[in-house]
């Protein structure tokens, strides 16, 4: 046991005449850094500090460039570019809330954005649901310069059927039965040949492939 206490006397001896040892040194040192300032003009003195910054500047930005923490980049979200064509949805008042054909065609809209990079975008009629309330909606987005306008509703379909052969050079996609009967063409409803301009489509299984395929088709027109 006494051997033992012996043995830690001694190495806290050792660590205390190591650590004496290193203050020694240091001071020396700074004795040696002071001495050296006080030979040095106010102009030497400037230089030096101005290189002591530039070069902790340059070491900060090394690190700042170089430095790898393992994280992926942050996506660029400008990266997508867009042409120069717009397709436009005139829709009822509830717009393209889940489950109305509305939405179902949105979704085709989105799918020939992503092949085609043509803007999409909707605008619901709201107030009285007729023809005539939806015209002034359907004015606004050919005064947008949409360059295909959907419609899906009762008064948007007949309010874009009776516009479209005054708007030769917009693509029309008519969307649900209403077009299909010829709704809103002045004819009591009969159906008549639509403008070369004009594409129908049907509701139920496939509606959203099917307007996908006819806005592509609308903007590779529009190319």
């Amino acid at each position: 046991m006494a051997k033992r206490v012996r043995q830690v006397l001694q190495a806290q001896r050792a660590k205390t005449a190591r650590e004496s040892a290193q203050l020694s040194r240091v001071a020396a040192r700074a004795r040696g850094a002071v001495r050296r300032l006080r030979t040095l003009t106010g102009r030497q003195i400037t230089v030096a500090a101005t290189a002591l910054v530039v070069v902790a500047a340059v070491a900060v930005a090394g690190f700042l460039v170089f430095r790898d923490d393992g994280r992926p980049p942050i996506p660029d979200t400008r990266a997508r570019h867009y042409t120069d064509v717009d397709a436009c949805l005139l829709t009822g008042k509830k717009g393209i809330t889940a489950g109305t054909t509305a939405a179902e065609v949105w979704q085709g809209m989105q799918d020939a954005s992503l092949r085609t990079h043509a803007r999409v975008s909707y605008v619901p009629v709201t107030g009285e649901q007729s023809a005539a309330n939806a015209r002034p909606y359907l004015n606004g987005l050919l005064q947008r310069s949409c360059d295909v306008v959907l419609a899906t509703g009762r008064p948007e379909v007949e309010a874009a059927a009776q516009a479209a052969p005054q708007y030769q050079k917009v693509g029309f996609v008519l969307v649900g039965a209403d077009a299909e009967s010829g709704e809103g063409s002045g004819h009591g409803g009969s159906a008549r040949r639509q403008p070369t301009n004009v594409t129908v489509t049907k509701t139920g299984d496939g509606l959203r492939a099917e307007v996908a395929g006819a806005v592509e088709r609308a903007v590779d027109a529009q190319g």
